[in-house]
């Protein structure tokens, strides 16, 4: 056996004493990155509140076809905000109980929001619930089609009132666990659009015969399927202090709304209902600060509450809106008994206003709408003057403003993802989206940031009814499909 010499013995110890060094500054320096990415991942917090924005009395109620005053109101309208901040980024939620709201009513209250709570403008997610009992934030005595407006004094009090709602929910941030939950409530939604037996369908108020028909009467012997299915699926965001009480719960149901109002009340609907339901279901959900429910409209353009297979006794007011109300939040309630609760959730959002176009009209229909109006120069409302009524509308939407400025948004909460709709938007629209985002836990809002009338999917504009006529739907045909494309792609983008 050779002895090595003693230089190199020397030389090799010397190597491996840079290596050992060099391997434990590569570990202190992956200690240090990882214990850095620790202290920059804040825990969640989150703060809800509400703003009253009941109207004053007198205001025009937009639920029924021509609007009138308001006498009464029977249960305040609110908006319900809630704001979430992951240390980086902060989002708000805001649910206001109104048919819907005009894209200018949003942008003063991002404005407002931005400037006054610090929260981005892209960062604020406004929906109305599309209860038939509030006075109007549409703008305008007749239907526009414009993109901007200037605010009536009852939209300047909706924006203000947005703004200060979110404000407050901000001042109440404070440590939080999310958690994200559904369940299937169908005994509530029903397609309202129907194919009935040859000879059966009555002409539109074009002179026209459809395929289908909105609202066919509940028990009509000439019923024959529904143009559709329904979305039965209620998505939920809960909050609550870590292992503590609950904060807000944030919920999505595609059911168009309920009614039964008393003559010309105010109401918030089932929607209001449902949030006082669930408040008292929690333990301390009276104590300040108050726990928050919200309900935002899913996708329910061409569903309602209505069971049309199977006609039911008429009810007093306010009973149906109050017994779809306890069940769906006893439901909910039932199912956040269940969740699995998190402390982390990092925030994202996207904004985007889409080249959508408004609906074109032929020629044709001008002329008939110019001499629907010779014939009947004044409208004397009712069901009778839908064409008249029709007329108007055609030859408004003729004279659109030349971009509808289509608002979209993405709002990513950990690993849930909501997609927005300026629209009454069919409940196909909504299924398609949870189905092919990347996010698993996903579902959609409508009547976001604005109110651009029904949008059905191509497949429906071939059908016709209610939904489609020009003046109710006010966009192009495609418009469903190119909202759907741009969701896809925001959500990708927020994807981690």
């Amino acid at each position: 056996m050779v002895a090595e010499p003693a230089e190199g013995l020397e030389a090799v110890t010397k190597e491996r004493r840079e290596g050992c060094i060099g391997f434990m500054r590569q570990l202190l320096t992956l200690i240090a990155l990882f214990a850095s990415l620790n202290i920059a991942r804040a825990e969640l917090r989150a703060g809800a509140a509400t703003s009253n924005i009941t109207p004053e009395l007198g205001g025009e109620v937009v639920g029924g076809f021509p609007p009138y005053p308001c006498t009464h109101i029977h249960d305040e309208l609110h908006a319900r905000c809630l704001v979430l901040d992951d240390g980086k980024t902060k989002l708000a939620l805001v649910v206001c109980d109104l048919l819907g709201l005009h894209r200018s009513v949003s942008l003063k209250a991002r404005e407002l929001i931005e400037k006054e709570a610090g929260i981005p403008a892209a960062n604020v997610l406004i929906s109305g619930t599309h209860t038939h009992s509030a006075v109007n934030a549409l703008g305008g005595p007749v239907r526009q089609y414009a993109s901007d407006l200037e605010l009536t004094d009852y939209q300047k009090f909706v924006a203000r009132r947005i703004a200060d709602g979110v404000r407050r929910a901000a001042n109440l941030l404070r440590p939080a666990e999310i958690a994200f939950g559904t369940v299937d409530v169908p005994e509530h939604v029903h397609i309202r659009r129907w194919f009935l037996k040859e000879g059966s369908m009555p002409p539109n108020p074009f002179g026209k015969i459809d395929k289908v028909k909105m609202n066919p009467g509940a028990g009509n012997p000439a019923l024959i399927e529904p143009a559709g299915e329904p979305d039965p699926t209620i998505s939920i965001i809960a909050l609550r202090e870590p292992g503590g009480r609950m904060i807000s719960v944030y919920s999505a149901y595609s059911l168009h709304y309920v009614g039964g109002v008393n003559g010309a009340d105010i109401s918030a609907d089932y929607y209001g209902y449902y949030c006082e339901a669930l408040k008292q279901l929690q333990t301390g959900g009276g104590e300040y600060p108050p726990f928050v429910a919200m309900m935002a409209n899913g996708t329910s353009g061409d569903a309602n509450n209505i069971n049309f297979r199977t006609p039911q006794p008429r009810k007093k007011p306010y009973e149906q809106m109050r017994y779809v109300a306890e069940d769906v939040a006893a439901k909910v309630n039932a199912t956040l008994q269940n969740l699995k609760w998190q402390s982390e959730a990092p925030l994202a959002s996207r904004y985007r206003e889409l080249d959508v176009k408004w609906r074109s009209i032929p020629d044709e229909l001008i002329a008939w709408a110019k001499e629907t109006e010779a014939k009947a120069p004044r409208i004397q409302g009712g069901k009778a003057d839908l064409p008249l009524a029709y007329a108007g509308r055609v030859q408004r939407l003729a004279n659109a403003s030349p971009e509808t400025k289509f608002p979209a948004q993405i709002m990513r909460i950990g690993d849930i993802c909501i997609g927005s709709s300026s629209c009454e938007t069919f409940a196909e629209t909504g299924v398609e989206f949870r189905k092919r985002s990347p996010f698993a836990k996903s579902f959609m809002v409508e009547l976001a940031h604005g109110y651009y009338g029904y949008m059905p999917t191509p497949r429906h504009f071939e059908l016709g009814g209610y939904e489609t006529w020009p003046g109710t739907n006010n966009t192009e045909p495609q418009a469903s499909v190119k909202l759907m494309n741009a969701l896809l792609e925001m959500a990708a983008e927020v994807k981690p």
